[in-house]
């Protein structure tokens, strides 16, 4: 099994911090300076202090405009209703609010859409079936 890594900005390592450790329930690794690794459901994610990508809002999802790019993780639907259970008792301003899209179709998955707190867009999806995260 390969691992992705990716690199992003964030202008606040302690908020950072506490959004991704805290709240998200990722573990941290190695931390730095400048920089912190992340756990990012069984991906690396580094953090590392300078200003975030630049984004709009042009992905359509269920009828939303969303950011693009962003970043995101396909969980288990008992574990993507538990993170928006989570995020929506913490307060998160989601982009989508959790919600079900392809009902009933090949790939039926689970959405929802928010910023971490140094403006970085993260999607993440819900699905009963690992099997059919590629079902056409």
């Amino acid at each position: 099994m390969s691992l992705f890594h990716l690199a992003i900005n964030v202008t606040d390592l302690d908020e950072a911090r506490a959004f991704y450790g805290g709240l998200l329930g990722c573990t941290e690794g190695r931390v730095m300076d400048t920089w912190v690794d992340f756990n990012f459901f069984g991906h690396q994610l580094s953090l590392h202090l300078g200003e975030p990508f630049k984004t709009a809002r042009t992905g359509k999802v269920a009828g939303a405009l969303v950011p693009m790019p962003h970043l995101g993780v396909v969980l288990p639907m008992d574990e993507w209703q538990a993170m928006a259970d989570r995020l929506t008792k913490a307060g998160v301003d989601f982009v989508l609010p959790p919600s079900r899209r392809f009902e009933g179709q090949p790939g039926e998955q689970s959405t929802m859409f928010f910023y971490d707190p140094c403006g970085n867009p993260i999607e993440i999806k819900g699905v009963e079936n690992m099997d059919e995260v590629f079902a056409a």
